[in-house]
């Protein structure tokens, strides 16, 4: 059996079980090339295939289509949207996502069910969530702790029977094909971001004067014109940073801002979380 038809079989598999797939490259990156030029918004709503996480079908027959499009795919994502949420906790370059999960679980009083887990190539783990009605988590990297990455709404997974770079991804030996588990409460509070906190009035001018600096950096990207979004949002996201770093906002709460308007306007929460994390770099440079 082929790379490929491997990948297009455990595709087929998943959305037996209710996922949405799409075909991924060896470099677990989408397989199939954007119809648009770079800079786009579109989510599919052109009707093309190429679009990424937004390609992404429990239909199998246009799971085979997308396949056929992607001759050189190697794998396939599960994407995040939903009740569904994922972890992928790495464990590469003396980082230990599972040693950082077990630790915030003991921290918070929360056990970690035995739901479906995906070991990766690289010795990491993706374990499956189902999340309550009504609730959106968002993408991010490292804000639980060290190796770990929130897959939440736009993000996607890789699926088991898929192939990278650096080998297989496979089922739990231990665990096997067991039912996707609810995240425990205590859990979810903390990958859900922290609502936006207005200044109280015995707060000290300075921060009062930060925050409307903030609302102001949230309208810079709420009114930036197509095609300028994203370097707006790194700008906005420059400044937030900055009142950050002078104890004036808590980083929590412009991130959150940012990721709130940047949505308003089109861009993905991955897009959007890459931009500001990427500004922060550029402050503490």
């Amino acid at each position: 059996m082929t790379t490929w038809q491997k990948a297009l079989d455990s595709a087929l598999y998943a959305i037996e079980h209710g996922h949405a797939v799409f075909p991924l490259s060896i470099n677990k990156t989408p397989a199939i090339r954007s119809p648009h030029a770079k800079g786009h918004h579109c989510k599919a709503q052109c009707g093309k295939p190429g679009h990424g996480v937004h390609d992404a079908t429990t239909d199998p027959a246009y799971a085979r289509q997308l396949f056929d499009l992607a001759p050189r795919a190697a794998g396939y994502g599960i994407a995040c949207r939903g009740r569904f949420v994922g972890l992928d906790l790495d464990r590469k370059n003396s980082v230990d996502g599972c040693a950082t999960l077990t630790q915030l679980a003991a921290k918070h009083g929360f056990v970690i069910p035995q739901t479906l887990t995906i070991c990766t190539p690289s010795g990491g783990l993706h374990l499956h969530h189902s999340i309550p009605a009504g609730y959106v988590v968002p993408n991010s990297a490292g804000r639980l702790g060290p190796g770990i990455d929130i897959r939440g709404t736009g993000g996607y997974l890789v699926g088991p029977g898929s192939t990278g770079r650096a080998g297989e991804y496979v089922l739990h030996p231990k665990l096997g094909e067991v039912d996707v588990r609810p995240v425990p409460e205590q859990l979810l509070k903390l990958m859900l971001p922290p609502p936006a906190v207005r200044p109280q009035r015995r707060y000290d001018h300075t921060v009062e004067t930060a925050s409307k600096a903030l609302d102001g950096l949230v309208r810079v990207v709420l009114t930036a014109p197509e095609g300028t979004r994203n370097d707006r949002l790194y700008w906005a996201a420059t400044k937030a940073w900055a009142h950050v770093d002078d104890g004036h906002i808590a980083a929590a709460t412009a991130e959150a801002a940012l990721i709130s308007a940047a949505a308003s306007v089109g861009l993905s929460a991955a897009e959007a979380y890459r931009t500001i994390a990427s500004a922060q770099r550029g402050v503490a440079a």
